[in-house]
């Protein structure tokens, strides 16, 4: 949480502007990474020769900020990305602290803190003034107002009509996830050319209010077959569509398959593949216990379930069944 009083400005996180220090702080992490993401395609369109660089402050090296501060050869614009100040070692508290006193020319440091006390007194210097800084407040969006709000915005800011009663029938559906909630979005906005409503998304999305496919898809990813079929049941017989919940099965595995055997931090694999850190993050655990034969074979098996539900079998709710099967087992069931 920003502190009570601040002599910078705090600002929300789709107001994120270019400043030495930027400060991206709050639970929510989804808003952040956006934020950043943000960020780093403004300054990319200012100047194409942006150098970004990633430290995670909890595993810092003394001297490392001061390192990527240093001008290059050719002078290039610098972006210095700082994940995990929350858990941040001393040597990271000292040295920003003095970095603030003369921050490098053409550089912007933005540190990611997620919330507690450690770092306390570098957000206090920050919050003073310190850096000539801005800080990004990214709270979690709690209400369902702040939740209708958001999708507004996802739709107003490429143009396109979303009508009041088909964003209160998106949130609903979404109301647990705000990572989902947008990706939704991002769904109905590529597959839909029509002004969005409820019966478009209810088309898309029936049955998610009480049950949601990527619920669905988790608990089997997770090896909990018995529960993956009891939301499956519950959703089908609610009105849900067995398209999307192959669609919700196919983005998880379609991720898992981006990160498995990956190494680096987050935020670098991120960038690399062209997904958010928290969606490689969220990957890397799912992929946990999978080997490559078994995430193989549960590829295929949504393939085939695929083509089952979209007309080449007769009976879709069994091939649902059958794909849940084969991932709660992460392979062996095929």
């Amino acid at each position: 949480m920003p502190a009570a009083k601040t002599a910078i400005p705090v600002l929300e996180w789709h107001q994120v502007r270019p400043a030495p220090v930027v400060l991206v702080s709050g639970t929510e992490g989804f808003l952040a990474d956006r934020a950043i993401r943000s960020l780093r395609d403004l300054l990319k369109t200012e100047d194409p020769s942006l150098e970004v660089s990633e430290i995670e402050a909890d595993q810092y090296s003394p001297g490392e900020l001061m390192t990527l501060a240093s001008p290059s050869l050719f002078a290039e614009p610098r972006m210095i990305r700082v994940t995990g100040v929350e858990k941040c070692t001393d040597a990271f508290i000292e040295e920003t602290i003095a970095y603030l006193s003369q921050p490098a020319d053409d550089t912007y440091l933005v540190l990611r803190h997620a919330g507690g006390v450690r770092g306390k007194k570098l957000l206090d210097a920050i919050r003073g003034g310190a850096g000539g800084g801005v800080e990004i407040a990214c709270l979690e969006l709690k209400k369902d107002t702040e939740k209708q709000d958001f999708v507004a915005a996802e739709f107003s800011s490429v143009g396109r009509r979303i009508t009041g009663s088909g964003i209160r029938a998106l949130v609903s559906a979404f109301s647990d996830d705000l990572a989902e909630l947008a990706a939704a979005c991002q769904q109905l906005l590529s597959d839909s050319s029509d002004e969005i409503t409820e019966v478009t998304v209810e088309r898309y999305y029936s049955g998610r209010v009480e049950t949601n496919a990527f619920k669905v898809a988790d608990a089997a990813i997770a090896g909990r077959r018995g529960e993956a079929l009891v939301l499956l049941r519950h959703a089908l017989s609610t009105g849900a569509d067995p398209v999307p919940i192959i669609a919700a099965f196919a983005m998880k595995l379609r991720t898992m398959a981006k990160v498995a055997g990956s190494t680096g931090s987050g935020g670098q694999l991120a960038s690399k593949l062209g997904m958010a850190p928290w969606q490689v993050d969220r990957a890397r655990k799912d992929v946990q216990g999978w080997s490559d034969a078994g995430l193989g074979a549960a590829i295929e098996a949504l393939a085939d379930a695929d083509e089952q539900v979209k007309g080449a079998g007769r009976d879709p709710v069994y091939a649902l069944e059958r794909l849940v099967g084969v991932i709660a087992t992460r392979g062996e069931g095929r």
